[in-house]
């Protein structure tokens, strides 16, 4: 189960950060409510998934799936470009995550 919390805890982290652009540096209120909400819900999630599984593991795999998620949505609902270097470095960040899994029991 603590890898299942901190499936939804990464998940959770992308809609958070692309709340951000959505609140407009706070300025709008209700996207920034849900923003708020959003990062709360994935913080507890990261605490459920850190009870069962190694805090730098958790925490790099969380930050790893928010980073590559985030890029991604970035590309498709903001335009950002998608240039080979910046796929590249996706990939190796989904290498590493892929990586911790495997390392950790």
């Amino acid at each position: 189960m603590p890898w299942v919390w901190l499936i939804i805890a990464g998940i959770l982290e992308v809609a958070w950060a692309i709340g951000l652009k959505y609140a407009d540096g706070f300025t709008r209120f209700w996207p920034s409510v849900a923003t708020v909400l959003l990062m709360l819900a994935s913080f507890w999630c990261l605490a459920q998934a850190v009870r069962g599984l190694p805090l730098g593991t958790s925490y790099a795999i969380w930050t790893g799936i928010g980073a590559v998620g985030t890029a991604i949505l970035g590309i498709i609902l903001f335009k950002e470009p998608a240039t080979a270097a910046r796929v590249a470095c996706m990939a190796l960040i989904v290498g590493g995550i892929v990586g911790l899994k495997l390392a950790t029991p």
